[in-house]
């Protein structure tokens, strides 16, 4: 008898268990290279059925040198594609040409694999996948009802984030130190019972990483060479409420129901966001609607007639195009972060679907920031018309968004009027911030100036002042200050070798600027202003009152980087400010620029700075 065993039966040991009950004895095992090899690659990789598979190769060499059957390893090893793509049924290519070759019967639980040899004429032996019965996790003594978060680490005492929302603890829970033999055992237990469980799946699986849904829990297991350490983190809702649980609840019931609407819920982390996304998921479905949901991974926990979708393919483009065909009312998408989930929300949005997307955001106003730049101005209220903003689990803000043509508050020139989106206090209905353009950028407007932290000076003057120095920048050769001196008049304090260039012959130049801003300004020299008055900004090439303001730069927003220019500065490292706040420290690149990644902490700070219209500085460190 001559049989050829996959992988899935060497990692289940049931091919010694074969030779051991006498259904094999005497047989001749010929093993592939090809499943030598994917094992030591899940081995070299961490994962626990790469040394089971391991294992069961020694105990059959044992039985071969007992004489109870014969072993031999035979065909080629799998290249490195092969071994990449092993999800793509290569290697079982590779295992059922073996089997032709030798004219044996290919053993295996893997079903495809099965149909597969079937369909080419193979002999096939088929077992089914041996499973464990799933009652609890191990790592479930862990957890109490205040638990969201266990964090386990190799050669660390186990944490836990503990208390309520918006009032979480991160602390010691055991001294007992853990050590990485428990943890692999924990993390094998964790990937079989969700193979097993209809209730669980792995969600994603990659050389370092794993990610586990199983029943409410979801579980990050990372091994080296991805993280310096083996490591569980596992994660699960802490309460589930109901749309009645939260301020305003009428009002957004009827909103939500009388017509499919654009919502980002927003919040900081662990603020309570996708427990109110539930929340509302429940409702709708409550109310006629079709729900779905999109989630990378999923862990929504949602009813059983919403269905959840994850990335199909890995592109949550794809998923959306199959959602489309499914036309859902209402989708909820969770974590929506880069420009691509951008994007994917806004074409759902236009398509006519309902759409809630959950959102990390410090302020309310900051989730619709996020979208400027990405989508096209105008269409922001219509893809986006109401902003939840949440915090410690309440509803803490409720945005009403709008478009309107008129003359942005606080200017008064009829000319000036543009469209305008208007973002309203839902509960009172008054006007908060304003967003447009304005002379080519675009701004964002605090009407209430106590929201904006900038003492007297309204965000309006700001914006007027910022563009002032821009505009004479770009002519005057020297240092440059501006005083506003009313909502449409400004004071203009130039070098003495500049007035001239700034104001052109005949005033044109300096016309040409009013007439693009608005606003009607003053030139004057430096020389003539008293000491000490105003508050000016320092141009690129003169002092700033004895103080270092640093060089001022335009950063250039790309679709995956934030890139700020720095020429004549290659491999200095310098701090990057705000507003004169400080940002980051960074060394210069050869090509005389800082680069950093979106999506990153600190390119969303610095991001966030540009729309909100701060000066960008650079310092020598």
């Amino acid at each position: 008898m001559d049989i050829v065993p996959d992988t899935s039966v060497v990692i289940d040991g049931r091919v010694s268990e074969h030779v051991e009950s006498g259904e094999f004895a005497g047989a001749t095992i010929h093993v592939p290279e090809a499943v030598v090899g994917e094992l030591e690659a899940q081995a070299n990789d961490g994962r626990e059925s790469g040394w089971d598979g391991l294992s069961e190769l020694q105990r059959l060499a044992g039985l071969s040198d007992a004489d109870e059957m014969t072993l031999e390893y035979v065909g080629r090893r799998p290249d490195a594609v092969e071994k990449r793509d092993a999800g793509e049924g290569e290697i079982d290519a590779l295992i059922r040409d073996i089997a032709a070759e030798y004219e044996a019967t290919l053993f295996t639980s893997d079903v495809v694999q099965s149909e597969v040899a079937r369909a080419k004429g193979l002999t096939v032996e088929y077992v089914e996948p041996r499973t464990e019965a799933v009652e609890d996790l191990a790592i479930k003594q862990f957890f109490d009802e205040q638990t969201m978060s266990v964090h386990l680490r190799a050669g660390e005492r186990p944490r836990a984030k503990r208390g309520a929302i918006g009032d979480m603890h991160y602390e010691v829970i055991r001294e007992d130190v853990t050590d990485e033999g428990q943890l692999k055992d924990w993390a094998q237990e964790i990937e079989n019972s969700a193979r097993a469980d209809p209730d669980g799946f792995i969600e994603l699986s990659e050389p370092g990483m794993d990610i586990v849904q199983f029943r409410e829990y979801r579980i990050a297991i990372a091994r080296p060479p991805f993280s310096d350490g083996f490591e569980i983190t596992a994660v699960r809702p802490i309460v589930k409420t109901d749309l009645d649980d939260y301020a305003m609840a009428d009002e957004l019931r009827d909103r939500l129901t009388e017509q499919q609407r654009g919502v980002l819920i927003s919040g900081s982390p662990g603020a309570g966001k996708s427990t109110f996304a539930q929340a509302v998921a429940e409702f709708l479905a409550k109310s006629d609607f079709a729900v779905k949901t999109m989630e990378k991974p999923r862990d929504l926990q949602v009813g059983p007639d919403i269905t959840q979708y994850t990335a199909l393919g890995g592109s949550m483009e794809k998923t959306a195009d199959s959602l489309l065909m499914v036309r859902p009312d209402y989708t909820i998408y969770d974590e929506v972060r880069k420009t691509d989930d951008f994007e994917v929300f806004a074409d759902m949005r236009l398509a006519g679907v309902g759409m809630i997307g959950v959102v990390h955001a410090t302020r309310a106003i900051d989730a619709l920031q996020r979208l400027v730049g990405r989508v096209e101005l105008g269409m922001i209220p219509q893809i986006v018309d109401t902003v939840v903003y949440i915090e410690a689990g309440e509803i803490a803000k409720v945005y009403d968004v709008t478009t309107q043509v008129k003359v942005p508050h606080g200017l008064m020139e009829e000319d000036l009027a543009r469209p305008v989106i208007v973002i309203r206090d839902f509960e009172t209905g008054e006007p908060e911030y304003e967003i447009y353009t304005f002379n080519r950028q675009v701004v964002t407007v605090p009407l209430n100036d106590e929201d904006d932290g900038a003492g007297s000076e309204s965000g309006v003057d700001r914006i007027a002042k910022q563009e002032v120095e821009r505009e004479i920048r770009s002519i005057a050769h020297g240092h440059v200050e501006v005083d506003l001196r009313g909502p449409n008049t400004a004071v203009v304090w130039v070098e003495d070798d500049d007035i001239s260039q700034v104001i052109g012959k005949g005033g044109g130049r300096i016309s040409d600027v009013e007439n693009r801003l608005g606003i009607d300004i003053d030139v004057r020299t430096l020389s003539e202003r008293p000491s000490g008055a105003g508050q000016g900004s320092s141009g690129s090439s003169g002092g700033g009152g004895g103080q270092q303001a640093g060089e001022i730069v335009t950063p250039e927003v790309t679709s995956r980087h934030i890139i700020v220019p720095m020429d004549g500065h290659a491999g200095d490292t310098v701090e990057v400010q705000a507003d004169g706040e400080y940002l980051f420290t960074a060394t210069v690149s050869r090509g005389g620029e800082v680069q950093v990644s979106r999506g990153s902490a600190i390119a969303e700070e610095l991001e966030q700075a540009i729309d909100r219209g701060k000066t960008i500085t650079v310092v020598p460190s």
